[in-house]
């Protein structure tokens, strides 16, 4: 099903994303000032509703509508590209 696959790849992308994360927070740890960890979290969490909310929103789209919106908007959105960038 479409709800499935959506769900499927927001599984799979999870452990890359926070590994990517955690490899950048460990390789600038010392750019933070102890003040800085504050704002840190505050987007971290601010980031985490926001893109749950977001997936709950795109699941919902795609239990009532098929990927057919997202195949225009990408063929649009490519031959826009195409035509500003050449």
């Amino acid at each position: 099903s479409r709800k499935a696959s959506a769900e499927f790849s927001f599984l799979l992308a999870l452990p890359v994303m926070m590994a990517a994360s955690g490899f950048d927070l460990l390789k600038h740890y010392q750019d933070f000032a102890g003040s800085d960890w504050m704002i840190l979290l505050t987007g971290f969490v601010v980031a985490f509703i926001s893109a749950w909310l977001v997936m709950r929103l795109f699941i919902q789209f795609l239990e009532r509508f098929t990927f057919v919106a997202f195949g225009v908007y990408r063929i649009l959105f490519g031959i826009l590209l195409l035509w500003v960038l050449s």
